[in-house]
């Protein structure tokens, strides 16, 4: 049975990265695509795979791209009201939400509401809403596949499992381009320096959020509603060479891994074709070559995402949505070289500290929230 896709943010690098499994699997209609202002790329995916629907952010962007495809059938859409049609889309089965940062929230919510399943990609959906969005989920039955490498290792783990209780979540870190420095080192590295991973092929701001760790404290905060555990029991471990991707350990002491070379297209596809596994070509582990696999501490003195991450979380409520936008506008900054890469740590903690908690915040609080968050660090950086 060919399964119906929509795919939010085809432009970016998991949206790429699921196309291209999508063109050597197949099996997968894709139905709808969105982009925020990359029409070049998105016509290309247009005239290739012939979705009925595409839905471009920038609505000047979208009048460009109508006139280029005006021999196309597909059906050009614009802004966050094109988003959303194309996250609820009748014809599709699931969507996979890989949009960046806290628009994605809304459209996924949306796209619950209207039964859809989710292939998750946008971690910023459960850290700024995340009891909002577990609640829809269980309320309209649908399924949620983590596409994260981490959270799909867990989930991996989880298959045969569902009865017996989980310890603790082990969730892996590679410790990223600065692994091993500290704070004196970091105050004036660019945005250049943070962009080179060791491992992973990743767009601007996860690869940023890497550096910086909060990429992990993002990644706690999702296993804690993916999964259902409390913050105690989720530790984080530094796997330097990215080869397990992260592990569950059962009431019994017993600990599972997922294992595999640090290739997206591996959590993509099995997220895609759950409960299948397709052949997906590509490298394979060699453990006569890998000899060893090393594990460190996470270094949360000097890199300070993971503990303001789990400050956020404890607290609650509205915090882990102050905690997200602040870390996505620092970052933004950061790659436009306005702050350095010490001072992503400064906004966030000072946008935490002036903020009063909201108690199960809806919808509409959350957006609200995002944006006085926003209002008030461009106030002052």
């Amino acid at each position: 049975m060919v399964k119906n896709i929509s795919i939010l943010g085809s432009t970016g690098s998991i949206g790429t990265q699921t196309l291209d499994v999508i063109r050597e699997i197949g099996g997968i209609n894709v139905c709808a695509v969105t982009a925020n202002n990359n029409i070049e790329l998105l016509e290309k995916q247009i005239r290739e795979f012939k979705p009925d629907i595409a839905a471009v952010m920038d609505c000047e962007k979208a009048e460009i791209l109508k006139e280029r495809t005006k021999d196309c059938k597909t059906d050009i859409l614009s802004g966050m009201d094109g988003i959303i049609a194309a996250a609820v889309y009748d014809k599709s089965d699931t969507v996979l939400t890989s949009v960046v940062g806290n628009i994605g929230i809304l459209p996924t919510f949306e796209a619950i509401k209207a039964g859809k399943d989710i292939a998750l990609a946008n971690k910023e959906t459960l850290v700024s809403a995340g009891e909002l969005i577990m609640n829809a989920v269980n309320k309209y039955g649908v399924k949620i596949y983590p596409v994260d490498s981490e959270h799909s290792a867990i989930f991996q783990c989880l298959q045969g499992n569902s009865e017996n209780k989980i310890r603790r979540i082990l969730l892996t870190a590679s410790g990223g381009p600065f692994r091993g420095r500290n704070a004196e080192e970091l105050k004036n590295v660019k945005a250049s320096d943070a962009l080179k991973h060791p491992n992973w092929n990743m767009g601007k701001k996860v690869t940023i959020d890497s550096a910086s760790l909060m990429n992990k404290g993002l990644e706690v905060i999702e296993a804690k509603w993916l999964f259902g555990v409390d913050l105690d029991h989720i530790q984080v471990v530094v796997q330097p060479k990215s080869i397990i991707h992260s592990m569950v350990e059962f009431k019994d002491g017993a600990v599972m891994a997922q294992l595999g070379t640090p290739d997206m297209r591996l959590p993509i596809q099995y997220a895609l074709y759950y409960p299948e596994r397709r052949y997906l070509d590509g490298e394979r582990l060699d453990f006569h070559k890998l000899k060893e696999i090393t594990f460190e501490d996470p270094d949360m003195d000097t890199f300070l995402g993971l503990p303001m991450a789990m400050d956020a979380a404890r607290k609650g409520g509205s915090m882990p949505t102050v905690f997200n936008a602040a870390n996505e506008l620092a970052v933004k900054k950061f790659l436009q070289e306005k702050i350095g890469f010490l001072d992503i740590y400064d906004i966030i903690a000072q946008s935490m500290e002036r903020h009063t908690v909201i108690r199960n915040p809806e919808l509409e609080e959350i957006l609200a929230v995002e944006d006085e968050t926003y209002k008030w660090i461009e106030s002052r950086w």
